[in-house]
C-alpha cells in the first residue's frame, strides 16, 4: 500500500509538502504520481516521475508552483508545493505503477507524462487533504 501524510490547513501563498511511502515493497522499477480531486470536480492529475531516471511531469495548473522529487534512500516521493491557491484544494492521492517490466526498462520525459495523462495506476494512496484558505 501507500502511505500518503502532509495535509493540512495553509493560507493562500503559503506552502506544504506531502510525502508518500510504499509499505511492503520499494519504488525501484515505478513511476510514481500525484493527483487531486477537488469537491465535486474529477480526479486530475498534478504531477508524475520516474523512479528510472527522475524524469518529472507536471500539469499546466501547478508547473512553476510545485516540485515533485524522490529520495530513494528513503524511498519516499515528495511533492512541495508552493504559493498555494484556493483552487489547489483538494485530496491528494499519491499512486505508483510499474513501468520496467521484463527487461524493459523506459526513460525518457514520456514515461512521468504516460502517468500522469494516460495510465490507470495500480495501485493508489488513502489520500490526504490540503486546504488552502483565501
Amino acid at each position: 500500500r501507500l502511505v500518503e501524510s502532509g495535509g493540512g490547513l495553509v493560507q493562500a501563498g503559503g506552502s506544504l509538502t506531502l510525502s508518500c511511502a510504499p509499505s511492503g515493497f520499494t519504488f525501484d522499477d515505478y513511476a510514481i504520481g500525484w493527483f487531486r480531486q477537488a469537491p465535486g470536480r474529477e480526479r486530475e492529475e498534478v504531477s508524475c516521475i520516474s523512479s528510472i531516471d527522475g524524469a518529472t511531469y507536471y500539469a499546466d495548473s501547478v508547473t512553476g508552483r510545485f516540485i515533485i522529487s524522490s529520495d530513494n534512500t528513503k524511498n519516499t516521493v515528495f511533492l512541495h508545493m508552493n504559493n498555494l491557491k484556493p483552487e489547489d484544494t483538494a485530496v491528494y492521492y499519491c499512486a505508483v505503477d510499474r513501468v520496467a517490466v521484463g527487461g524493459f526498462v523506459p526513460k525518457g520525459d514520456y514515461v512521468p507524462k504516460q502517468m500522469c495523462t494516460e495510465e490507470a495506476p495500480e495501485r493508489w494512496g488513502q489520500g490526504t487533504l490540503v486546504t488552502v484558505s483565501s
